[in-house]
């Protein structure tokens, strides 16, 4: 591009034409033309005009359809659609159906042939424009056009003269339209094209949309105002003294004169470019985020900082701050809304911080790009630890061996600085930020290198990550994904693999450890979160990590029947696409916490509670890494079968960092918990009394009111012996008679069962299969890895389709015995099934059913008893582990008591169907109509799954609008369930977690009336 003024080309006989350098700029791999130097964002008095609103917008798929000359003030755009900005134009029109090209999810493949620089001809382009009036009355200076984030390509002009152009997608660029901006209307054209040679830089885990989907404002520059200003704030722990220096620069990057006023500080008027020790200030971190409100004034401008004084260091082979190792209890967290893409509302940004800080998270990766700003002045503001990412990957570039990978080509080296640079500059003043992270999943080469150097030298208060290179030779941290148990304990011990030198192997031995991303938070998961926060507590090297990821990145949609659901990769008609990989978070689409997000929760918590029944006491650990415990309090709840006894509250020892203390039950707990029983006992079964203690906010923070849970545990307390209560035999109770146990009758042909009282069974037979979960489809990252998935391996054995033979029947007059072949068709391969249907009273019956399977099955998904019972049972009512679902694997967050829910409070939502719902650790249950239904008693524990459609039709589903009801209640009692893992991306299940061997399963069988239970 050869001059900031061109204009489209016109031959000699009129005809006009693209300008030919705006044509190469696509696919060059340069970062841009004629934008300014990047610099830091502040607030200051200067004035500004904010641009966003509904702009002119018009869209063509390719270059035929582009709009020559509709860059002229004059040019007629009536016709033009509406378009907001911020926005992505693959989102206008839904829930719908797109109104332009529709939206495109891969993981790893570009969705365009990799030859770079080159994209395809069929490049989906979107024209804009609005008009605006010069703003009148402002100081002398630059007036500067700013856009916060554009993807991929933007060409700028404003009153039809060129400015240049920019690519960086999640990165700011300015343009100086100081000479071209004039009194009266104005008019902005962009130009945005979806693919440019920058989409090879940019192929993040994520949605592939495009737009102006940040704001755009034009600034004014007041003369002599800095250009830039640099906040150093240091902080000495051995003498809590804060250094403030701050560097206010000019275009040159000369020094600007400015001064500090800081009332809380005690600064009034000092130079800003002097070191000024200020002792005695409170440090800033993610615990408790004291920041220092101030000004810095130059001649013509009042600029507005916010101060945090901290110091980050690698020290003694770990990540500290303020001389503190940090623990990091993290989530890897994109942009994203349902509706509007990656165009985020502020309060949607307080809406995830408020999540985060409710569920004990204390960082955040910004992957894979620098987030909207505002964001990390929330991070600021309410204390988060932050690694900032750079708008870098290349991961595509794998599947080809990572040929012509851009991080290790010379020519694409300017493009790379220059996104680590503008990543640093506008963020280098947020206090919550320790790590600069050159970007993700780009393999290895000259140009990461590069951009290491660089950010070394531009800023050592930091410290830079990097995952791809393994052997970390650039960075401060040594970062892996998806490493199983096994491996991050024995790199907690230090006897991991050596890195390919004895050189690097020394350096990355020196450095801490982080998991950037594990525990691959798709569909039901994450499991096996407690084996890792365990090797975290147990090895200072092991400094935490970050679950991926923490939205399910959908996008909402509309069916046939007019109604919406949340679409996934492939719900557009794209080609190519990854599926529901985008929906692996933390959170579902519409940020409500998925069972996951409660585990992880629980499992992080920086109170630790332990109960010791014995002693009558509870141990309280301050796993906070700055906090005390002065701000929160304790109470306790004493329970008898799930029925409140007492509760009350308990001192809590005031606790810095770190420190633990064990305290006494108060007095009246300890009365309480030797009350004889209170009569609460359901019936059947003995009682279980249990104490739970609870560590709550004392008073209200930003993202939590005072109350909120923070920490929690129970124990079972020893029961007073007492009758074990059972309710008269009900008048519907069969008795005894061939063919029949108790209430339950049994077919004489097949030896299943076939009713319970007068409740018919429509179908009951053993079951060794789930509906596979996203973690079964996946193939998991561990040495143990066959390469295949759970479910591949299930259904090549055929535990979805299995056929039973009766072997034997034997009837006597208080026992009846069936044993079956089960097995799948075209296998020799066949589990042994005995059921044994016993009963010393008329009103209940026992059944024992073993199941022996052959030694060549893979672990077993499930071992239990599947009814399907008449529809009109809807309510569920247990005493065991809930509220919510449970797996082996994801026990942490439930806990012992009476819960009830109606069949679809049992549900939990995935975006993909898969198996869900399940009760674990389950004592008693009853399952009802209008309190009239089934009882089942553990001998001693089941796990119950209640549905109102089969585990077939939640495998077969793509969406849960597909799944209606089918007129049954649908009956999971299980012996064993197997866990969940995370093999989606990451390790499988744990062998603890896996079932394999025989397994029985004991329960008693009991009919409930209307007026009882």
């Amino acid at each position: 591009m050869t001059s900031a003024r061109e204009r489209p080309r016109q031959d000699r006989d009129g005809a006009r034409h693209l300008d030919s350098s705006e044509i190469a700029s696509v696919e060059s791999v340069l970062p841009g033309e004629g934008r300014l130097a990047p610099r830091s964002w502040w607030d200051s008095d200067a004035p500004s005009l904010l641009l966003d609103g509904s702009w002119k917008f018009h869209f063509s798929p390719d270059a035929a359809g582009l709009t020559i000359g509709f860059e002229e003030p004059g040019h007629d755009d009536a016709e033009w659609d509406l378009l907001p900005v911020p926005s992505v134009w693959q989102l206008a029109g839904l829930p719908a159906k797109p109104r332009y090209s529709p939206p495109a999810y891969t993981n790893v493949i570009y969705p365009f042939p990799v030859d770079p620089p080159h994209v395809p001809d069929a490049n989906p382009t979107g024209e804009y424009r609005v008009s605006f009036d010069g703003p009148e009355g402002w100081p002398a200076g630059r007036r500067v056009l700013r856009f916060e984030g554009v993807d991929s390509h933007a060409t700028v002009w404003l009153n039809g003269v060129l400015l240049g152009w920019s690519t960086g997608s999640r990165l700011a660029a300015e343009f100086d339209v100081t000479d071209v901006l004039r009194p009266g209307e104005n008019v902005l054209a962009v130009r945005v094209r979806q693919w440019s040679a920058a989409s090879y830089l940019e192929d993040q885990d994520m949605w592939w949309v495009s737009g102006i989907f940040r704001s755009v404002s034009l600034l004014c520059r007041p003369a002599g105002a800095p250009s830039d200003v640099f906040v150093h704030a240091d902080f000495e722990a051995a003498t809590g003294t804060g250094v403030l220096t701050v560097d206010a620069t000019d275009a040159a990057g000369s020094p600007v004169a400015g001064r500090l006023d800081f009332p809380d500080l005690g600064l009034a008027g000092a130079d800003a470019a002097v070191a000024h020790p200020l002792p005695g200030v409170r440090p800033w971190t993610a615990e408790t985020p004291v920041l220092y409100d101030g000004t810095l004034t130059s001649d013509t401008e009042v600029i507005t900082l916010r101060v945090g004084f901290r110091r980050v260091e690698l020290r003694d082979g770990l990540l500290q701050v303020n001389g503190v190792p940090l623990l990091l209890r993290g989530v890897n967290r994109h942009e994203w809304d349902p509706e509007t893409g990656r165009t985020i509302s502020l309060e949607t940004m307080r809406q995830d911080i408020a999540l985060m800080k409710q569920h004990n998270i204390n960082a955040v990766r910004t992957s894979h790009y620098p987030p909207d700003r505002r964001f990390l002045d929330l991070c600021d503001e309410w204390g988060l630890w932050v690694i900032d990412e750079c708008d870098l990957e290349t991961h595509g570039f794998f599947l080809n061996e990572w040929r012509n990978n851009p991080s290790d080509e010379p020519m694409w080296q300017p493009a790379l600085l220059d996104r680590m640079q503008r990543t640093v500059e506008r963020d280098k003043n947020h206090p919550s930020i320790i790590l600069w992270s050159l970007g993700n999943e780009s393999g290895v080469g000259r140009n990461l290198s590069a951009m290491a150097r660089w950010v070394k030298s531009r800023d050592s208060s930091r410290l830079v990550h990097y995952e791809g290179d393994w052997d970390s030779g650039d960075v401060d941290v040594y970062s892996r994904m998806y490493a199983d148990v096994p491996e991050v304990e024995q790199i907690g011990l230090l006897t991991e693999s050596a890195a390919a030198t004895d050189e690097l192997d020394a350096h990355r031995r020196s450095l801490p450890f982080l998991l950037c991303e594990y525990a691959h938070a798709m569909g039901n998961g994450p499991g096996g979160l407690t084996e890792y926060q365990d090797l975290f507590d147990a090895h200072p090297r092991l400094q935490g990590g970050f679950v991926w990821e923490w939205l399910d990145q959908a996008i909402t949609a509309r069916n046939a029947d007019g109604d919406d659901y949340f679409a996934y990769g492939g719900d557009f008609g794209e080609p190519v696409h990854d599926g529901n990989f985008i929906t692996d978070g933390l959170l579902f689409p519409d940020r409500t916490p998925s069972p996951g997000l409660l585990e992880f929760k629980k499992v992080i918590a920086p109170v630790k509670l332990t109960i010791d029944p014995q002693t009558r006491a509870v141990r309280i650990d301050n796993r906070h890494d700055f906090l005390d415990t002065s701000g929160f309090t304790l109470d306790w709840l004493l329970e008898d079968s799930g029925a409140r006894v007492d509760s009350g509250t308990m001192a809590m020892p005031l606790l810095a960092a770190g420190e633990s203390a064990t305290v006494g039950w108060p007095a009246e707990l300890t009365a309480a918990a030797a009350l004889l029983p209170a009569g609460t006992t359901p019936p059947g079964t003995h009682g279980e009394r249990w104490i739970s203690v609870t560590a709550r906010l004392a008073a209200d923070q930003p993202w939590a009111t005072a109350g909120h849970e923070i920490a929690w545990q129970q124990a079972q307390v020893e029961f007073p012996a007492g009758p074990d209560r059972r309710l008269a035999a009900p008048s519907s109770a069969r008795q005894s008679r061939h063919g029949s146990i108790g209430p339950v009758t049994i077919d004489p042909r097949t030896g299943l069962l076939a009713a319970v009282g007068d409740l018919a069974v429509h179908d009951a037979r053993v079951t060794l299969w789930r509906a596979p979960t996203d973690n079964d489809h996946g193939i998991p990252h561990t040495e143990r890895d066959t390469g295949k998935s759970m479910d591949t391996r299930w259904r090549a054995m055929g535990l979805h389709r299995l056929q039973h033979k009766l072997i034997d029947l034997e009837v006597g007059d208080q026992e009846i015995t069936s044993t079956y072949h089960v097995g799948p068709a075209g296998s020799d391969q066949r589990a042994v099934v005995a059921y044994r249907w016993t009963s010393a009273e008329p009103d209940e019956a026992h059944l024992a059913m073993k199941v022996d399977p052959p030694a060549g099955w893979p672990v077993l998904p499930r071992v239990g008893l599947a009814l399907e019972l008449p529809g009109r049972l809807q309510h569920l009512d247990w005493f065991g582990l809930g509220p919510g679902e449970a797996y082996p694997d994801t026990t942490t967050a439930v806990r012992v008591g009476r819960f009830a829910s109606d069949l679809a409070g049992l549900q939990t939502p995935y975006v993909f169907p898969q198996e869900n719902g399940n009760r674990r650790s389950v004592r008693w249950a009853s399952l009802t109509d209008s309190g009239a239904g089934i009882l089942l008693i553990g001998d001693p524990l089941i796990d119950v799954t209640v549905r109102p459609w089969s585990s077939a039709a939640l495998a077969e589903a793509r969406h849960p609008d597909e799944l209606t009801p089918d007129g049954f209640v649908h009956l999971d009692i299980d012996a064993a369930v197997g866990g969940v893992g995370t093999a989606a991306c990451g390790p499988g299940v744990l062998p603890a977690y896996e079932i394999t061997g025989p397994v029985t399963l004991q329960l008693r069988l009991r009919l409930v009336g209307a007026d009882e239970g």
